[in-house]
C-alpha cells in the first residue's frame, strides 16, 4: 500500500510541475528565431514584447492564461486537501473532494490548451504588429506539456475517485 501512496503523490507531483513548466515557460510557439507563449513573444531570446491588452483579442490570451493558472492553483490545492485527507479520512472511505478538484484542474488545463489551439491563428493574424516573425513556426514543448498535464490530472483525478483509504 505505501509503494501505491508513493506512486499517486509522485504523480500527482510530475503533473503539477509539468502544468507549471507549461504555464510559465515560453515556448508555446516556436519558430527558429522566435518563440511565443501566453504571456510575451520574445525574438532572438533577448527582444521580448508583453501581450497586452493593446493586442486585438487580448481577451483570448487572457482566457488561456487564467485558465492555465487556475488549473494550477486547483492542482495544489488538490493535493493539499488529499495530504489532509490522508491523515482524516476514516479507513474505507474516498477521496472525492480530492478527485472532484483534480478533475476541475484537468478541465481548466483542457479549455486553456483548446481555446489557445482553436484561436492561435486568428491571434497571430490580427496582431501582426506583435506577431510578424512568428508565422511560420510550430507548436513548442510548453504547449505539448500542457496536453500532458491535461492527461496526468485525468488520469490522477480518477485514480483519486477509485482510491479508498486502507490502513
Amino acid at each position: 500500500m505505501l509503494a501505491v501512496l508513493a506512486f499517486i503523490i509522485i504523480f500527482h507531483i510530475v503533473a503539477l510541475v509539468l502544468l507549471f513548466i507549461s504555464a510559465i515557460d515560453n515556448a508555446w510557439w516556436v519558430g527558429e528565431d522566435f518563440s511565443a507563449d501566453i504571456w510575451r513573444v520574445c525574438t532572438n531570446s533577448t527582444n521580448c514584447t508583453e501581450i497586452s491588452d493593446l493586442s486585438d483579442n487580448y481577451s483570448i490570451m487572457q482566457a488561456v492564461q487564467a485558465t492555465m493558472i487556475l488549473s494550477t492553483i486547483l492542482c495544489c490545492i488538490s493535493f493539499l486537501i488529499f495530504l489532509l485527507q490522508l491523515f482524516r479520512l476514516k479507513q474505507g472511505e474516498r477521496f472525492i473532494l480530492t478527485a472532484i478538484i483534480q478533475l476541475m484542474s484537468c478541465l481548466c488545463v483542457m479549455i486553456g490548451a483548446s481555446i489557445y489551439t482553436d484561436r492561435r491563428q486568428d491571434l497571430h493574424q490580427q496582431n501582426f504588429a506583435v506577431y510578424y516573425l512568428t508565422q511560420e513556426g510550430s507548436y513548442g514543448y510548453s504547449f505539448i506539456l500542457a496536453w500532458v498535464s491535461f492527461s496526468f490530472t485525468f488520469i490522477s483525478g480518477l485514480m483519486y475517485l477509485i482510491l479508498r483509504k486502507r490502513k
